[in-house]
């Protein structure tokens, strides 16, 4: 009898050696996938937390992420990080993949007017990779205090300041309430701060 109970004692020792074993190799971690318009979210954890509410939290930031110029992706990994904390999760491993590859966040943006003639169309969708790494001659998405949400050229950059242009440089005139105006595309100053994105796709 005392031999069985010995022998059941070191199962039991073992058995619980090697759970802790391999739980400590498990390290918590958050998958993000970006589609450009959606975000899907998993966390891998043994922790006794919340996984549907933190997951639901990181959706609603991902999504208001998308219209957030000043964001990148370090202040997005940043976000994730402080709602995790929040659900009771620290310092998860954060996995960010999309359809354009790791750790880059698309988004999918609507064209609206004709200021970008002939290259994009009005009601066209473009693909931006939000990020504020930007050089002369990409097409990007801004937020202007002028113009509100654009979609131009950038034609110059001076530090922190962008130019940006239209590349339909025709000119036109409309009469509204019998004053006759000139119509012509956008040329205006934005920090790169109010970039959204850089078009890769369209």
């Amino acid at each position: 009898m005392a031999k069985k109970i010995i022998l059941a004692l070191i199962i039991l020792i073992f058995i619980a050696v090697a759970f802790l074993g391999v739980t400590s190799f498990i390290n918590d971690s958050v998958d993000i996938y970006f589609d450009g318009e959606n975000v899907t979210v998993s966390t891998y954890t043994i922790s006794d937390i919340d996984k549907d509410g933190l997951n639901k939290a990181i959706c609603k930031y991902s999504v208001d992420l998308m219209d957030n110029t000043t964001a990148d992706i370090n202040s997005y990994k940043n976000g994730v990080n402080e709602i995790c904390r929040n659900y009771g999760l620290e310092n998860p491993e954060i996995k960010i993949d999309s359809s354009i590859g790791e750790n880059q966040i698309p988004v999918i943006v609507n064209v609206e007017g004709t200021s970008m003639l002939p290259t994009l169309q009005d009601g066209q969708k473009v693909l931006i990779n939000k990020t504020h790494n930007i050089n002369v001659g990409d097409m990007v998405v801004a937020d202007s205090s002028e113009y509100g949400g654009i979609i131009k050229r950038v034609d110059d950059i001076e530090g922190r300041s962008v130019h940006l242009v239209s590349d339909n440089q025709e000119i036109s005139y409309e009469r509204i309430n019998g004053n006759l105006y000139e119509v012509k595309g956008i040329s205006t100053w934005v920090d790169i701060s109010n970039i959204n994105g850089v078009v890769i796709k369209y």
